[in-house]
């Protein structure tokens, strides 16, 4: 018994020393000291990527090229329409100045083993290259996460991934832009050119938002008697999200546009449960049921942080509009800081076709409110927070604009999974923010010096945690 213990131990001592060795190599390759903000930044981008989408530089070379020969292959192209969202740039100009820079450049080809075209290259591309191939590109990404499972555990009951429906506008003009602009006239006689797109962003409690599909609001060419409009679009969105996922299980959760005959049975027919908004007036008949049934009841509290939450939930099942069996559900939730003791209320209704119960309504409930996140965490974020998204990317070509705008989501994707990870946050430590680490990785890029670590970064085993 002895000796197998001296045995044991001379074993654990072997295993410290070879960890303390392992220790002192990593600490010697990166020069015994904790590497800055901005290059932190780098390896958490490097890290990410190479977790998540290790093949996303072949990805971009088996994309068909639009060219007969260039001094570029279309990967780099591709990866710099990209990389001018993940560094967040803001524009074109921008980042043609980074560009510029002998160090940026050496550092990009070292982080992407591609080198940076100028970004005028890019955009005649991007103007010939079709829209279908960035989005099989982004498809193709987001089926990489649903395999690994990385999404897995926000599934509602353990089954739907929820995904947002909503539209938000990309650009407008005082002219014309293309043939198949949408407009608005003013009371003043000004007519406003503009184009929007409707999406479908997958959507989680923490703050995930992303885009699985994507359908451009756009009127028919030649002549027409109504303007395209995002019931229409969804018609067409809804094909192309059951075509590139036929097998995924959705629960669809959209604003009161949504609760509408049409709706309810292209959800039927494709087997996707919904959570939508239900306004007061909307579906007459509905809400007469709604009145005349009696209502199941149930009442929660709880507090969380400095304010107690109160929230008094009722319900009405089996309710039939036109041969489909819906469920109303309502939330009056009443918020009170315990330092001010000054209370504010507020009433959330939704239809559905899950089973609502005394166990589940506060779930779908909440599930229903977290549509808000394709609002703040998608749209927004993509227009006031580094993406420029209502930035003129391409001011002529409409092929151009449209390609930029799945670079930028790609981009998006890939920055989302890094700010998320638990690694990522002790960055964001104190009053620290996001947009502050992307101007100390850029900085860190244009004047730092990248060390041999970034080798071992990419050859490394990690396990990623989310927030």
């Amino acid at each position: 018994m002895k000796k197998r213990s001296n045995a044991h131990l001379q074993r654990r001592q072997q295993r410290k020393a070879r960890h303390t060795a392992r220790r002192q190599a990593k600490r010697r390759s990166t020069g015994g000291s904790t590497p800055n903000r901005g290059e932190a930044m780098v390896y958490e981008l490097q890290k990410t990527i190479q977790h998540f989408f290790p093949d996303l530089f072949e990805q971009l070379r088996q994309l068909e090229d639009c060219r007969r020969k260039s001094d570029y292959a279309l990967s780099e192209i591709l990866m710099a329409g990209i990389a001018l969202f993940l560094f967040q740039q803001g524009s074109r100009h921008a980042f043609n100045n980074q560009r510029q820079e002998a160090k940026f450049k050496k550092h990009y080809q070292t982080l992407f083993k591609l080198r940076l075209p100028h970004l005028d290259t890019v955009h005649r591309v991007l103007s010939r290259l079709a829209e279908d191939q960035l989005e099989q590109l982004k498809q193709h990404l987001v089926k990489t996460l649903l395999e690994k499972k990385v999404l897995h555990q926000y599934r509602l009951f353990k089954r739907y991934l929820v995904v947002a429906i909503d539209a938000t506008g990309v650009m407008s003009f005082t002219e014309k832009h293309g043939e198949q602009c949408l407009h608005q006239t003013s009371k003043t006689g000004q007519t406003t050119y503009f184009h929007n797109v409707l999406e479908a962003k997958l959507i989680t409690p923490n703050g995930f938002s992303i885009s699985l599909a994507s359908e451009w609001i756009v009127n028919p060419e030649g002549e027409y008697e109504k303007q395209d409009g995002e019931r229409k679009a969804f018609v067409r969105l809804a094909v192309q999200l059951k075509q590139r996922y036929p097998r995924l299980p959705i629960c669809l959760t959209a604003d009161g546009l949504y609760p509408y005959q049409g709706f309810f049975e292209i959800c039927r027919d494709y087997g996707w449960a919904f959570i939508v908004t239900f306004k007061d007036g909307n579906l007459p008949s509905v809400w007469e049921e709604v009145h005349a049934l009696a209502a199941h009841q149930r009442c929660e509290r709880r507090r969380q942080g400095q304010t107690m939450i109160e929230q008094a939930l009722r319900w009405v099942t089996d309710i039939d509009y036109h041969g489909h069996r819906l469920q109303w559900l309502q939330c009056q939730e009443t918020l009170t800081p315990t330092e001010t003791g000054e209370s504010t209320s507020s009433r959330f209704v939704h239809l559905t076709n899950l089973a609502v119960t005394a166990a589940t309504v506060a779930l779908i409930s909440r599930t229903g409110r977290l549509r808000w996140t394709i609002e703040n965490e998608g749209f927004n974020t993509q227009q006031h927070h580094g993406y420029a998204l209502k930035h003129k990317y391409a001011r002529v070509s409409w092929q151009a604009a449209k390609n930029y705008y799945q670079c930028l989501q790609i981009g998006h994707l890939i920055n989302q999974l890094m700010i998320l990870s638990t690694t990522f946050q002790p960055l964001l430590q104190g009053k620290m923010t996001c947009r502050h680490l992307w101007q100390a990785m850029a900085a860190f890029l244009l004047y730092g010096h990248l060390s041999h670590h970034l080798e071992s970064v990419a050859a490394q085993r990690i396990q990623v945690r989310f927030t």
